[in-house]
């Protein structure tokens, strides 16, 4: 991992090259059996998030998805052995952590890899949505945004931008296989920057719900949707005006589940 934390500034400040070993948190938590407080309301799990702390009361924040879906599983650890990786040219010795670490594999700026966490809290993200179950068609027009329940803008036509266009193997935990069409759009990041702007508060605790038309949801953490090493990207999918599923879809490149790709996005929540 290229350790790397913002400075005062908020521009990028190197800290070091390591490699971790340690307790993947997909391990620690997958045989645990949840007792939703939600779980009248929405039963799939993808609408979880965990809230790690350590003993200087620090938080840091990972989505069920992001532990539990990704394409490649163990990235997110509770590492307890470092070593550097040293430049044979350079030899450069970077500092060594002494402490216990929470390491996130895929995070460009590594400000959620705190030291000595010592608790763990599952939750369900805490806006409730109205379920309207075989809603057809479902269209959604806009997109409204939120930040800590007040509203920050809205989305209403698919903005002009460099496309990205992923093939994948279009596959759900529940139904199995959807489809192998490719999918083509935007990154979601870029469509939010301005109404969430990249900080070291939301990097560590910055946890979002996407829901849709139908109250379908899911929970993302904001460091995966905009913080990636892996350029595996989240975007945000146009269509036809009208189109059942539409006017815009949530593709998670990095989820090997399709269950995280909301069509009919009407709401987007930041909390903490």
């Amino acid at each position: 991992m290229k350790e790397t934390l913002l400075d005062s500034a908020g521009k990028d400040r190197f800290v070091g090259a390591y490699r971790y070993d340690g307790y993947s948190l997909f391990d620690i938590l997958e045989k645990r059996i949840l007792q939703k407080t939600n779980a009248e309301e929405f039963g799939p799990m993808i609408d979880v998030f965990v809230e790690i702390e350590n003993e200087k009361g620090e938080k840091v924040v990972f989505s069920w998805g992001e532990l539990c879906y990704p394409n490649n599983l163990h990235r997110i650890l509770i590492a307890n052995d470092v070593s550097r990786i040293v430049p044979s040219k350079t030899k450069d010795l970077w500092k060594l952590p002494s402490e216990s670490k929470i390491i996130a594999g895929n995070d460009l700026i590594t400000e959620i890899n705190i030291s000595s966490p010592v608790k763990v809290t599952v939750k369900s993200f805490p806006e409730s949505f109205k379920v309207v179950k075989d809603l057809s068609p479902m269209v959604s027009e806009r997109i409204v945004l939120f930040d800590q329940g007040n509203p920050k803008g809205v989305v209403v036509d698919y903005p002009l931008g460099r496309e990205i266009t992923y093939n994948t193997i279009f596959y759900g935990r529940g139904k199995g296989i959807h489809s192998t069409e490719p999918f083509t759009g935007l990154m979601l990041k870029d469509i939010l920057a301005r109404a969430y702007p990249v900080s070291r508060e939301n990097l560590q605790k910055g946890i979002m719900c996407i829901s849709a038309e139908d109250g379908y949801r899911a929970a993302f953490s904001f460091s995966e949707v905009f913080n990636r090493n892996d350029q595996q990207e989240f975007l945000l999918v146009g269509t036809k005006k009208g189109e059942d599923g539409g006017l815009f879809r949530i593709f998670p490149a990095a989820d090997f589940f399709s269950d995280r790709a909301i069509k009919s996005v009407s709401e987007i929540h930041l909390g903490y």
